[in-house]
């Protein structure tokens, strides 16, 4: 799309010039491992378009140009440290993959093409690995998070091309991993849902007895008005005794 084009009128209004930075880096360089410190955020969305670039470029980059309008609005000036260098270096690899890429399009419009990638990722991957029958939860964490940058992708593609309506499979979708990410989002505790049962430090000995003892909720009396949510959420262990005796926060 033209409007996405590096080498568009519309875009350098709204980014600084190349020639405003001398290049020092590679055209190589944007993995997670050399972002800037100021623009760590951007890290995971170059990730996802270095590991989906051979499946589909046009999609990897839109995901770079998406990053790239990210670290110009979270340092317009490029005052932080290696910031600079390493928009110029972006914008290059953009302008030298932007007419390979859009050949190589599935689809008439970047919306689309972002929107059925999207799609075909939640349906055949997300869904198939969460409905496995041994899911591994640093999986299935990191593939919500996939989703879940893929779809930041499809909202700014969908505004620089003035979509109005994302499809209800769409948005059914995004809610669902929006609701995931949170479950499989990483914590310094035991992982304790189905998903973490495959983790290999929930198979030693002691963290299982840990585990058991966790569970064992016999001869404790339940308040009354928990009784509806013991009914609708099954096994409890506990931690939800005590949150439903004293209190406590879910997450606490």
């Amino acid at each position: 799309m033209s409007n996405l084009e590096p080498s568009g009128s519309q875009m350098l209004s709204r980014r600084p010039s190349r020639s405003a930075a001398t290049t020092t880096f590679s055209l190589e360089v944007f993995d997670n491992e050399v972002v800037p410190s100021s623009l760590g955020s951007i890290a995971p969305v170059l990730r996802i378009a270095a590991e989906i670039e051979h499946e589909r470029p046009r999609v990897a980059y839109l995901c770079r140009f998406y990053a790239f309008e990210k670290a110009h609005r979270l340092d317009p000036n490029s005052s932080g440290r290696g910031v600079r260098q390493f928009k110029t270096s972006l914008l290059q690899r953009l302008e030298r993959d932007n007419n390979s890429s859009l050949a190589s399009r599935v689809k008439k419009t970047d919306a689309r093409e972002i929107e059925s990638f999207y799609q075909q990722y939640y349906e055949h991957y997300v869904r198939a690995l969460d409905q496995g029958e041994q899911a591994d939860r640093a999986q299935l964490g990191k593939a919500y998070q996939t989703a879940g940058v893929l779809f930041e992708v499809l909202c700014a593609v969908n505004k620089t091309e003035k979509v109005e309506e994302v499809a209800p499979e769409i948005i059914a979708a995004a809610r669902d991993v929006q609701e995931k990410k949170e479950i499989y989002a990483p914590f310094n505790i035991l992982p304790l849902d189905s998903a973490g049962a495959s983790q290999s430090i929930m198979q030693l000995e002691e963290v299982k007895a840990s585990v058991a003892a966790l569970w064992n909720t016999r001869g404790l009396n339940w308040p009354t008005a928990f009784e509806p949510q013991r009914q609708k959420a099954g096994d409890l262990d506990l931690l939800d005794w005590l949150r439903a005796m004293f209190g406590f926060q879910a997450c606490s």
